[in-house]
């Protein structure tokens, strides 16, 4: 081979192929750079919510009728069992609703009150009363 013996073949192999395989490392280390980058820009793409778009998600949820209560009692001195209630559903601002339901031996009745800024323009019962209260401070009162 070239007049050359195998100890000066392998000798001069040898970087050769030392060469080689840094030539293939460099290049997937190219490779993985680039894909790295890629996934990097990806990422920059994706980048968390801003300051005004979390205001604008606080002020959805501050809209949502999150804020619950409910009171039984019994309606009726005849009646037992607590079956009559009211229920109140407001937002952070103290909108939303009044739900009461009446149960009489023989019928039952149900009323919605609506509510803004924590008031009703419909006069509350006491125990509507003590619901809206409740949800709105979420803390039940006896």
């Amino acid at each position: 081979m070239l007049g050359l013996d195998a100890r000066e073949a392998v000798f001069l192999g040898v970087p050769a192929v030392l060469g080689l395989l840094a030539l293939v490392g460099v290049v997937v280390l190219l490779a993985r750079t680039a894909a790295l980058r890629r996934r990097v820009a990806a990422l920059e793409g994706h980048r968390p919510a801003g300051d005004s778009d979390v205001a604008a998600l606080r002020a959805e949820v501050a809209q949502a009728l999150r804020h619950v209560a409910v009171v039984r009692y019994d309606a009726f001195g005849d009646m037992g069992g607590r079956l009559s209630f009211s229920a109140a559903v407001v937002d952070d601002r103290g909108d939303g609703l009044v739900i009461s339901s009446i149960h009489a031996r023989g019928e039952s009745r149900t009323y919605a009150k609506g509510v803004v800024g924590g008031t009703s323009d419909a006069t509350l019962s006491p125990e509507e009363q003590q619901a809206l209260a409740a949800a709105r401070t979420g803390k039940e009162q006896p």
